[in-house]
């Protein structure tokens, strides 16, 4: 019996052995059916997912394209910076991670609401910029206190660097971060420290220096602290642009300006390269990178002298008598005057009841193209206006550039403006005789750059319908412009050409001449300008009869002066425009500075061939 008993027993365990052990079984099917599921069928994704804890991918801004002058100097470069940038992606509270930010680098309100706005605006996978310019014990402070930080990570980048600072701000512009206009048209702009051109030719070639975005694996702990570095593509770096412009001889030129409020344009006249375009006072570009105080922005903006403004290119002034060669060209054109052709002066114009004066009280008498360019007789040139009529004046302005687009490669640039008959009549009112004669001697409606005084001259001096441009070559390549077969002939007989470029030196080397200030101190070469003095506003014949004095108004009611300029005369190679606001008259304010600028253009030769020995060190060395 007590075998019986034994063997059910036995019987019974081995039933629960066998039910245990298929449980068991079972169970291990499972878990192995589940393993193979996650490890083989599902591996690649768990993989995945496990890396992705481990790994964190990040695109990066591409290297922005240099800017460097024409031999090869950087004006416009990349420099290191390190910045603090959130992913809200990898915290659970953005409020709490700002906050503990915030106790280890102050963020001031405005930043905050900045860091908000982004945050909102963006995808929570993309980084964004919580702090940038950081120093090396802000950077060591943020990552001791990482585990406090989820989310937040120091990363390098680059920054835009000016090593000429103000002296190229007009000419080059400045990047700032981009709007949210922006980033709908590039998703590559919402990245960090990316920066787009804002004005100047940062602006005009933005596209072409951004480059391509590149990407970084980098591998963290479980609070997100960068471990390693796993994997960098660097983007693709935008392409360098070389300039025409001398970044030397730019700053030589703006120190000639001295404390002027005033602007000065240098040209290859044989084909348009611009070698330096300065305006005084300028900017520090950098400010733009980094953000412009409200104290900084005012400043500018209530200096009446407005920094802010490249003259150069976007100043509008009267021309003054600077415009009297193209309305000689035009008479000449018109067959209303020969070069020989003689005109009286005797100190006034009567039209009516209207009297237009000459600057000379005393007139100049009898005088051909020659002597009235020279001594920049108004009354000749209200008579040859009178003959020629507006319309052909304003054909020959175009023709040289003047109230036209030019094909100068700054957004701003303005063309200026040249009035005719038909624009006047459209507006509703006539155009008079005495509307042309004013317009004889630059004043009236006329609103002129320097930049397209320049070109004027430019044209007078080579006969070649050159286009001022700061584009000399694109990764390398050359752009269609620099050689002087690029451009046409004007089209205007030489002899009318030769007259008027006679005239012009003889305002600077005759001894009667209106510019002697402008006279070269240099061995064998001799500079060709005319002046030019506009009146910011209206002279009364009472003031003039109690002995008016231009020098006794306040100072921004004193004439412009200005001065333009081509050299060395019998072989053209330089042209140049200056303008001087309200620095009363043009032979007195602007020619000395123009001479000084083509001495030093002429010595120090940008455009290559036979730099010119100045006089003095010559001495000193025989």
């Amino acid at each position: 019996m007590g075998v019986r008993r034994e063997t059910k027993r036995t019987g019974v365990f081995t039933r629960r052995a066998l039910l245990v052990g298929g449980v068991q079984l079972t169970a291990l099917g499972v878990l192995a059916a589940k393993l193979y599921q996650v490890q083989v069928v599902e591996g690649a994704k768990y993989s995945t997912l496990a890396d992705s804890n481990r790994v964190s991918a990040r695109l990066i801004a591409p290297p922005r394209g240099r800017l460097l002058d024409r031999f090869g100097t950087p004006v416009a470069n990349n420099n290191q910076n390190w910045r603090a940038l959130l992913i809200a992606e990898q915290t659970e509270d953005v409020g709490g991670t700002l906050d503990a930010f915030s106790r280890i680098v102050p963020l001031a309100d405005h930043e905050r609401a900045r860091i908000e706005r982004e945050l909102r605006r963006h995808r929570r996978f993309i980084p964004v910029t919580i702090r940038e310019f950081l120093t090396w014990e802000d950077m060591a402070s943020i990552e001791v206190n990482a585990p406090d930080l989820p989310g937040v990570l120091v990363d390098l980048g680059t920054s835009r660097l000016y090593p000429f600072g103000a002296s190229l701000a007009h000419v080059l512009g400045y990047v700032a971060p981009p709007t949210e206009a922006d980033m709908g048209e590039e998703p590559m702009l919402a990245l960090p420290g990316i920066r787009v051109g804002r004005s100047g030719l940062e602006k005009y070639h933005d596209l072409t220096l951004r480059g391509r975005a590149g990407a970084v694996q980098l591998e963290v702990n479980a609070v997100g602290r960068v471990i390693r570095e796993l994997e960098r593509q660097e983007g693709t770096q935008g392409q360098d642009i070389t300039l025409t412009i001398d970044a030397d001889l730019q700053q030589q030129v703006l120190g000639h300006l001295g404390d002027e409020s005033a602007s000065a344009v240098v040209l290859d006249c044989r084909n348009g390269e611009v070698l330096a375009m300065a305006t005084n006072p300028s900017f520090d570009p950098s400010v733009f990178n980094s953000g412009v105080s409200q104290a900084q922005w005012l400043e500018w903006t209530r200096n009446r002298r407005a920094p802010l403004i490249n003259k150069a290119a976007a100043g509008l002034y009267a021309p003054g008598s600077t415009f009297k060669m193209v309305v000689a060209l035009a008479g000449l054109e018109a067959k209303a005057i020969t070069p020989w052709d003689k005109i009286n002066c005797p100190g006034y114009l009567d039209l009516g009841d209207t009297r237009f004066h000459c600057w000379s009280k005393g007139g100049h008498g009898m005088l051909d193209l020659h002597g009235g360019l020279k001594n920049s007789c108004d009354v000749f040139f209200y008579e040859v206006a009178r003959r020629a009529g507006m319309d052909h004046i304003a054909t020959m302005a175009n023709r040289f550039g003047l109230g036209v687009p030019l094909e100068i490669e700054l957004p701003g640039a303005r063309k200026g403006f040249v009035p005719t008959r038909e624009w006047r009549i459209a507006q509703g009112k006539p155009w008079n005789i005495g509307d042309t004669i004013v317009h004889g001697i630059g004043q009236g409606f006329l609103q002129l750059t320097p930049m397209s005084l320049a070109t004027m001259v430019a044209r007078i001096a080579t006969g070649r319908a050159v286009q001022p441009h700061l584009t000399r070559s694109i990764g390398g390549v050359a752009q269609r412009g620099n050689r002087p077969e690029d451009w046409p002939s004007m089209g205007l007989p030489d002899r009318e050409l030769h007259a008027v470029r006679e005239g012009m030196w003889a305002v600077v080397n005759d001894e009667h001449g209106t510019a002697p200030l402008a006279r070269l101190l240099l061995p064998n070469v001799q500079m060709a300008g005319k002046t030019g003095s506009t009146q910011v506003r209206r002279v009364s014949r009472e003031a003039r009869e109690h002995g008016y004095k231009s020098d006794d108004l306040p100072w921004e009611f004193r004439p412009h002066a200005l001065f333009v300029a081509f050299a060395p005369y019998d072989a053209p190679k330089y042209a140049l425009a200056v303008v001087v606001e309200h620095g009363n008259a043009g032979a007195a304010a602007a020619a000395p500075i123009a001479r000084d600028i083509m001495t030093d253009v002429l010595t120090r030769d940008p455009a290559g061939g036979n730099p010119i020995v100045p006089q003095r060190v010559a001495e000193t060395h025989t």
